[in-house]
């Protein structure tokens, strides 16, 4: 056997070198490596080493963070690089930055040399805009600050009222605060509040030309960012920078690390989609008389003519476009353009002794109308790498149609602007679909068709949790398939006698608000338990009552899916009332696989199952958090046992022990929660 090279030799230095610091990490923490953790630490080592993108599936109770954390951390101190972490949520991006790297800085200082350092970079309307503080922006809205007294026999002021209290102690925040982070504030206040004391990304002078740059809260911490080892994040930043252009936003880095990555596509398409309507074109020509003095009729035509053509639309996507809809369309991009002619010459004319607040409101008139005109531009293309299409107004006259157009894919702006120029490491709990991760690089650009086109390696480190013991997928096969008028009384019989059956302890994943509503209802009068549901209050008040109180259920719809965490007897049983699939008049997503299939593959599989197979892993995770946890995750969906599809979606969730028979699950509820109930259980 012939002795290792010595590049071998390093490599595998490497490995160990991260292990041993994930070692060093975790006993500081009073805890034992894991196996699954030890794995993921050394592959992040080497995908970084080696500059090759790396997929990661673990599962809840692996420690990923930290896995991630270590090798990443280390390799920007002893490098001098930098390392961007980005999140899908705010709780995730909460625990990265204060425990989580806390507590690896402190363990790892000595082993390093130094401390590392990190910030935390949000959008800037997260901050206070001083310059719209100190008068630079013109106030938007009136009577802030006429605080009348209560009326006699009403409970207080009215809504201005109110409006003005805010402000005023936004005011006498802002002048003691050292961050300007509207996290910090507590009570928070209402979002029109807060838009009298900050500013957009667009309507941002920038600091080339804001006369407080030196003092702007925003600029301050992205000054910070380019100085530290970590720049902790969110998605749709990371996407607002990939659509800017790389460095736009954040700071240079060699190493992108995503977490919750099954969300990241979904969050660039997020970011990329754009919307046009009546009212968009009437505030913006409204804000161009108000903040500039210019007058456009051009622009009221073209909200009136938009207004008209949306009503007489049908709903859906615009594969031939309606002529009045299309000249709607046209007419608003040049007025638009007018319009933007008139403000360069406006601003040309205006002399020296301008002042700061005329400036600032021609800046945010010319804001309001680039926006129109890029997004009527990109409709008025037609471009085949987009979709239109016109949603229809809500009754009563609440919501307005409006026009909408989206990428019809983001795979080429993940590879280009994303996979390019660094090395990404993607993870999350739910990252394979059908067992492979084949779905997601498609996602992200690394795969085209049946061959990859840029290098990675997927790995899936298991789960510290047995499955197959500590939980059961119950499929109620017996049950009809779900139509679309409603919970039927065969579902909520049987929803009911497995709530019984746990003694309360259910969430209740639904999908939509209105089947929530019904199942809630349905299972009050049929077992007199308590049911919470989404919307009769704050959700967080709602998941700590849920979680305080194990009798109670909670139902509700897509925020639970994912942002419930209650390990413990308090949820034995989650409910999954049909297969989450996108609905099937969905434009995007109805485009997205025609598309597919137009390419000679299957788009049912690639588009709509597999968004469903990652909504049901989601909701299947919720039940098992802690190694103690034990319970049933039922579908009351029959196709997931009978339709074709249904092994693909199996193959998703975790590996529970699976019945079809609702004796066995109420059986095991009941001993589950008679466990619970007892003394010490």
């Amino acid at each position: 056997m012939s002795a290792p090279s010595p590049e071998q030799v390093h490599e595998e230095a490497d490995g160990r070198d991260a292990v041993g610091l994930l070692d060093v990490v975790v006993e500081a923490l009073g805890g034992q490596p894991r196996e699954g953790q030890a794995r993921m630490a050394r592959a992040v080592a080497d995908a970084v080493r080696d500059e090759r993108h790396l997929l990661v599936q673990a599962g809840t109770g692996t420690g990923k963070s930290m896995a991630y954390l270590v090798p990443a951390v280390a390799h920007a101190v002893r490098e001098g690089s930098r390392v961007v972490v980005t999140t899908a949520t705010l709780a995730l991006q909460a625990q990265v930055v204060e425990r989580d790297l806390p507590r690896l800085a402190r363990a790892l200082t000595g082993e390093l040399g130094r401390e590392p350092t990190w910030e935390l970079l949000k959008g800037r309307a997260n901050y206070v805009c001083r310059n719209k503080l100190d008068g630079g922006f013109p106030v938007e809205e009136a009577a802030l600050f006429d605080v009348p007294a209560p009326v006699a026999g009403t409970g207080g002021a009215g809504d201005a009222g109110r409006l003005g209290r805010e402000v005023v102690r936004l005011r006498e925040w802002a002048a003691s605060t050292t961050t300007g982070d509207r996290d910090e504030l507590d009570p928070g206040v209402s979002e029109r509040a807060w838009r009298q004391v900050a500013v957009s990304a667009r309507e941002c002078l920038g600091a080339q030309r804001c006369p407080v740059a030196a003092e702007c809260f925003s600029e301050r911490v992205r000054a910070r960012a380019r100085e530290v080892d970590v720049v902790v994040t969110n998605h749709a930043m990371t996407a607002i920078d990939a659509l800017e252009g790389s460095g736009q936003l954040l700071p240079e880095h060699d190493v992108l690390v995503a977490d919750e990555a099954h969300e990241l596509a979904d969050r660039v398409t997020a970011v990329a989609t754009a919307e046009l309507s009546a009212a968009v074109l009437g505030a913006a020509a409204r804000r161009l008389r108000r903040s500039a003095g210019i007058v456009s009729e051009a622009l009221e035509d073209a909200a009136a003519a938009l207004e008209a053509a949306l009503e007489d639309a049908p709903p859906g996507r615009l594969e031939d476009w309606p002529a009045p809809l299309a000249a709607a369309v046209t007419a608003a991009r040049d007025a638009a353009r007018t319009a933007l002619s008139d403000l360069k010459t406006a601003a040309e004319g205006a002399g020296k002794e301008e002042d700061a607040e005329a400036r600032g409101a021609r800046h945010l008139a010319r804001a309001a109308v680039q926006e129109v005109f890029t997004v009527a531009e990109r409709l008025a293309e037609d471009s085949e790498h987009d979709v239109a299409w016109v949603t229809a107004g809500a009754p009563g006259g609440s919501r307005a149609p409006s026009l909408h157009v989206a990428p019809l894919s983001v795979a080429g702006l993940l590879r280009e602007r994303v996979f390019t120029d660094r090395t990404v490491v993607a993870t999350s709990a739910t990252l394979t679909l059908g067992g492979s991760f084949e779905p997601v690089a498609g996602a992200f650009g690394l795969r085209a068709g049946r061959r990859d086109v840029v290098p990675w390696t997927g790995l899936d480190v298991g789960s510290p949790f047995h499955y197959a013991r500590q939980g059961i997928l119950y499929v109620a096969r017996h049950l009809p398939p779900p139509g679309r008028s409603g919970v039927a009384d065969a579902v909520l019989d049987e929803l009911a006698a497995l709530v019984d059956a746990a003694g309360g302890r259910t969430l209740g994943l639904f999908s939509s608000r209105r089947a929530a509503e019904e199942a809630a209802a349905g299972v009050r009068e049929r077992t007199g338990r308590t049911v919470l549901c989404q919307g009769e209050d704050r959700l967080p008040r709602l998941v700590r009552r849920f979680s305080d109180e194990p009798a109670t259920s909670l139902f509700g719809t897509l925020s639970l899916w994912q942002g419930v965490d209650v390990p413990g007897p308090g949820c034995q049983l989650v409910v999954i009332d049909r297969i989450p699939f996108p609905r099937p008049d969905d434009p995007l997503m109805s485009a997205r696989a025609r598309a597919v299939d137009s390419a000679g593959g299957n788009g049912f599989l690639t588009v709509s199952a597999a968004h469903a197979a990652v909504r049901l892993a989601q909701g299947a995770g919720r039940l098992v958090r802690a190694s103690g946890d034990r319970g049933v995750v039922a579908v009351l969906d029959p196709r997931l046992a009978t339709a074709r599809y249904g092994g693909f979606l199996r193959e998703s969730l975790p590996a529970f022990w699976p019945t079809a028979s609702p004796e066995v699950a109420r059986e095991a509820l009941r001993r589950l929660d008679a466990a619970a109930a007892a003394p010490g259980g």
